[in-house]
């Protein structure tokens, strides 16, 4: 066995406190605790890591809204019918709620047969019955929705899982019709997610419709950190040449429950044949023993002489479906031998529940951070024996330079940190400037294989800032300090709100005399002025110009220039240093290093990073926090004392996740302080 399996590139230990998991009379975990605080809120947003029980966090919701806000039903509707089962019967009172948790099995759409448009007619039987409860797939709502209407779900709680699925691009429907519904104003929504981004950079909601929502927020570091067994979660990154399957024993160790997600397809380091992949690595692990008629398992005899229960999720066939049903199987769930190692696909990432996975190992590059993290989640249960957890992505070794590809790991560590604590950090910022007659190339910056043409606009990429840089002729400068933050800061949400507007969308596709200055000009110019109604009109004309060039350079990037998920073979190997670039918080201004050194790997090698515990990952938060605070220095000096007596008073300082605004407003101005004398600190 390589020794290079057991050093991860960074290391979270935690403290082991067991608070997390600790129950409070009713039967809540403190997660669960902060969300019931606000179930009386008509929109909740609950951003919270896997495991820390945001399933049960609605349930707890949904009932005190049927019982006593004179809500009449609640649907659940989840991304994939496999997360159904989260939403299963669960015996609450048992643990000192005043209520059980039950759903008609004939209403859990995710396990009924037949079509999602079919589904969609038992939705609106659902809602004649008597009957209060109701779990569906994402796809079975739209269509319901569709269907019936938005007025059919008058009174209602509509509960959204994995909210990230949910996006306010109109091209979007679930989007969409969420928007239609909050409009309306005559449900309660109740949105769940681990990662509230989405890799494709388009926003969740509109800020008019995301204001409307309360936020809990629940952080990584809080919840890992009382975990009563899992104390240490390893990140690696690990670089190989020639095929996977000859490295990839070297980076798993069959002692571990492990979670194998293969390549996709498309992708640079797939063979194409991904059932072959999925034969060579059990080739690797073992001598095949034949198949576990029960489960569908393959059954692998080590050549330490151990018998592995191997999951293939891969196999397209009818096995699939029978190892799937196997690994749902409840009576199974607390049994550590049930199962060694699932090798997947596009299967077992979000919302799968294998609370013994000790390590989720990753094949290829992915480009979504949102994925990612999803993954990472897969390891982080809790678990009795499951002291240590790791992710592990095993990539095709960079056609760059040892110093560009750590540098690259390091922004993706510290991207990830960020995710870790529900920053979003995946929409591109550009920078958009006014090109002179006599400007020339800047200096710095990557001009792409055209080079810098005076005749053109052009488009560079600072690798000092992690910019796109743009200049364009005639481009209107903005004049006021608010409108240059605008144009610097919320194009994004421009963008978002001239996507949502019916009157352009519609014109834009079906009137072919439409001339196209009036929705870039007149549509776009309305938004601005009801946005913005404080700037003037020059400020108002800057932030036009700029949000119409964003909208046309973020539909090229979306084209050509970063790319797509799961199709990368014409790019080049180098979708590692690509993909930093779409960090839309600028993860290189973080002064965090997270590289210690770098370890031979096989024919290539491994970056390995320092120990990154709780604290660190405060620390993160604290810096993150500290960029997006506007504060004068004497109002954070003013908040900095208000700190200190708060300190002295409860003996802690306040916190930046606290849900009281007050504590965290001190807590933003401790963190603005400690930028400020570092920056000074630094000349």
């Amino acid at each position: 066995m390589s020794s290079d399996k057991n050093v991860p590139s960074v290391s979270v230990k935690y403290a082991q406190t067991g608070s997390s998991t600790k129950s409070n009379e009713l039967g809540m975990r403190p997660m669960q605790e902060r969300a019931y605080e606000k179930r009386g809120e008509q929109y909740l947003l609950i951003k919270s890591p896997p495991a820390s029980g945001k399933s049960r966090a609605l349930m707890f919701i949904a009932l005190d809204k049927l019982h006593n806000q004179g809500v009449r039903k609640a649907i659940i509707t989840v991304p994939e019918k496999s997360i159904g089962s989260s939403f299963a019967d669960e015996p609450l009172a048992k643990f000192g709620f005043w209520a059980d948790w039950h759903v008609e099995p004939k209403w859990n759409l995710c396990n009924a047969p037949g079509s999602e448009r079919s589904k969609a007619e038992s939705v609106g039987a659902f809602l004649k019955s008597a009957d209060q409860v109701l779990v569906c797939p994402h796809a079975t709502f739209r269509n319901a929705v569709e269907k019936f209407g938005v007025e059919a779900f008058d009174d209602c709680l509509v509960a959204v899982d994995e909210f990230h699925h949910v996006s306010a691009n109109p091209d979007n429907k679930l989007g969409a019709q969420l928007a239609d519904l909050i409009a309306r104003d005559k449900v309660h929504v109740v949105a769940m997610t681990g990662s509230y981004f989405r890799g494709d950079a388009e926003p969740v909601l509109l800020p008019h419709d995301e204001a409307r929502f309360e936020t809990v927020t629940y952080t990584y570091y809080e919840q890992l950190n009382g975990y009563k067994y899992l104390k240490t979660l390893d990140i690696g990154y690990y670089f190989y040449t020639g095929p996977y399957a000859d490295d990839i024993l070297k980076v798993l160790d069959s002692s571990e429950k492990t979670i194998i997600h293969i390549p996709s397809v498309n992708s640079r380091e797939s063979t194409k044949d991904k059932i072959r992949e999925v034969e060579h690595i059990i080739e690797e692990l073992g001598e095949w023993q034949g198949t576990d008629p029960a489960t569908g398992f393959q059954l692998v005899k080590t050549p330490e002489g151990r018998v592995l229960r191997i999951a293939d999720l891969v196999d397209d066939d009818a096995k699939r479906e029978k190892v799937s049903a196997a690994l749902k199987d409840p009576t199974q769930k607390n049994n550590r031998d049930y199962v060694d190692i699932i090798i997947a696909l596009g299967m077992a990432k979000e919302g799968f529940d294998w609370i013994w996975c000790e390590h989720a190992l990753t094949v290829g590059y992915r480009t979504s951070l949102t994925e990612i993290v999803q993954i990472i989640g897969r390891a982080t249960r809790d678990a009795e024996g499951k002291t240590r957890a790791r992710f592990t992505n095993l990539i095709a070794e960079p056609d760059a330079s040892e110093e560009a590809v750590t540098e690259a790991v390091n922004d993706t560590l510290k991207a990830i940190a960020a995710s870790l604590l529900m920053e979003p950090v995946l929409a591109p910022r550009f920078n958009f400037t006014p090109k002179a007659q006599a400007s020339g190339p800047q200096e710095g910056f990557d001009y792409g294989e055209g080079g810098y043409d005076p005749e053109k606009c052009n488009v560079g990429f600072s690798e000092e800032s992690g910019q796109f840089q743009i200049e364009i002729k005639g481009l209107a400068e903005p004049k006021s300090k608010e409108a240059e933050r605008i144009c610097q800061q919320d194009l994004n949400e421009v963008i978002a709100a001239f996507a949502q507007d019916k009157t352009a969308v519609e014109r834009g596709l079906f009137d072919e005399e439409l001339v196209p200055e009036e929705l870039t000009q007149v549509r776009m110019g309305k938004i601005i002025k009801d946005k913005y109604p404080e700037l003037d009109d020059e400020d108002q004309e800057a932030v036009r110009q700029h949000a119409i060039a964003a909208l046309n350079l973020t539909q090229k990037a979306k084209e050509v220039a970063l790319g797509s998920d799961d199709d990368d073979t014409a790019k080049g190997n180098t979708a590692l240093i690509d993909g930093v670039r779409k960090f839309a918080m600028d993860v290189r201004e973080l002064d965090i290093d997270l590289i210690d050194r770098i370890n031979p790997f096989a024919e290539a090698y491994a970056i390995l990073a320092k120990t990154m515990s709780e604290e660190s990952l405060k620390q993160v938060q604290a810096i993150i926090s500290a960029k997006k605070v506007q504060l004068t220095p004497e109002e954070a000096r003013d908040l900095a004392r208000r700190a200190v007596k708060f300190k002295q008073e409860r003996g802690r300082l306040p916190s930046i996740t606290s849900p009281d605004a007050w504590e965290r407003k001190m807590a933003e101005g401790v963190a603005f302080l400690a930028r400020m004398k570092a920056e000074a600190a630094n000349g």
